[in-house]
């Protein structure tokens, strides 16, 4: 079993008393279908610091938990659990994110307002899913409400605002 990291264990105290879930919900839509901006909750901002997690920070991630090292992935509009590949700041590998899939757009969007460590409890965090060369982007068989992507794993970004 890993030893907890104690800089992770002083920031989630720190944290303890913050209340509940950032919201998601309220997310305003382009013409397209793809989120709008949305601003990044102080609470996840003032976590992130605690946690060293600075924008521009990445580490790779299994997209969606169920579909690990999978050759295509299916994606549904909605909620998604994934995680994560490598170290992301003084979070460990294995840590889980949350978030939301949006998927009317041309390319899938994917936005993660929590992070899960093991052995610790959930906090805000606000990271984005990307890949260059167009690999967000859904195969054309993709069907309404869902989309298909050529590997299952991603870069998960910090950010300071979703744009």
């Amino acid at each position: 079993m890993p030893t907890p990291n104690p800089l992770l264990l002083s920031a989630i105290a720190l944290l303890a008393t913050a209340s509940g879930c950032p919201a998601t919900g309220g997310v305003a839509l382009r013409a397209d279908g793809t989120p709008g901006p949305q601003d990044c909750t102080e609470e996840a901002k003032r976590t992130m610091r605690a946690l060293r997690l600075h924008v521009g920070d990445t580490a790779l991630v299994e997209l969606d938990a169920n579909q690990i090292r999978s050759r295509a992935v299916t994606l549904y509009e909605g909620p998604i659990e994934s995680i994560l590949k490598s170290d992301f700041g003084t979070l460990e590998t294995t840590t889980r994110l949350y978030g939301q899939v949006w998927t009317n757009g041309p390319q899938v969007v994917i936005r993660w307002y929590e992070a899960h460590p093991p052995d610790s409890e959930k906090f805000p965090i606000c990271a984005v899913a990307r890949l260059s060369e167009d690999q967000m982007k859904k195969r054309p068989e993709s069907k309404p409400g869902t989309a298909i992507l050529d590997g299952s794993v991603a870069a998960a970004y910090v950010v300071d605002a979703f744009r």
